[in-house]
């Protein structure tokens, strides 16, 4: 069967999915932005700001919020160290009490939803809520990311503020497990550990107590 060509940009069935996260990745991004080819005008340079949902006692769920609309995937597999993550809901503010009630709150598989009195709630009322849960927090994220196209796999270097904490990611996805493998190789990231934004986010706010993949490199 022949490969699904992926377009950065466009939806495809369900990718695998590498990701790291640290301080530099100096070669490793030259290597990345040699190999690619030329990508669509659209993905050289993106900005986004975003609000992530993370749960002490969930690391399967991720619930993002961006422009007023929700958006959470599940982790449904992994696969030869990589990760593949489906759709779960996606929801939009102001949110009915009946989703919060059967899809988001049970996505963060935490103890004690709160009393929904109202039919709807506001993104504020929303965040207010999360606010006053002791098992979640919201973390405010922006990115500055740029996009290349490196083996027939979606790659991306960002420039992320975690809570204004500083950080580097760097990515490649596709529906081809062996091309993802090839890729890491070829750009130096297989020595690295797969962490997912979900992970990143909570080592560093101190929600899980590791560091990130290349602390070690500052010794």
């Amino acid at each position: 069967m022949a490969k699904e060509k992926l377009e950065i940009g466009q939806i495809s069935k369900p990718r695998f999915e590498f990701r790291t996260f640290g301080q530099r990745f100096d070669k490793e991004i030259y290597r990345m932005q040699r190999l690619s080819v030329p990508v669509p005008e659209k993905v050289w340079e993106r900005y986004s700001e975003e609000i992530y949902i993370v749960s002490k006692t969930n690391d399967k769920n991720n619930t993002k919020i961006r422009d007023g609309k929700m958006d959470i995937k599940t982790l449904v597999q992994v696969k030869d160290g990589l990760e593949q993550w489906n759709p779960l809901m996606k929801g939009e503010f102001p949110i009915k009490r009946e989703v919060l009630e059967k899809e988001v709150f049970p996505a963060f598989m935490v103890e004690g939803m709160p009393e929904l009195t109202k039919d709807e709630y506001t993104l504020e009322e929303f965040l207010e809520m999360i606010k006053n849960h002791p098992d979640l927090q919201a973390v405010r994220v922006k990115k500055q990311r740029f996009g290349y196209m490196v083996n027939d796999t979606i790659c991306e270097v960002a420039n992320v503020l975690i809570n204004g904490a500083k950080v580097t990611t760097l990515n490649s996805e596709s529906t081809e497990i062996d091309d993802i493998k090839k890729t890491l190789k070829d750009i130096g990231l297989d020595r690295f550990e797969n962490i997912n934004y979900l992970q990143a986010i909570k080592r560093v706010i101190g929600m899980i107590d590791k560091p990130l993949a290349n602390e070690e490199f500052y010794k």
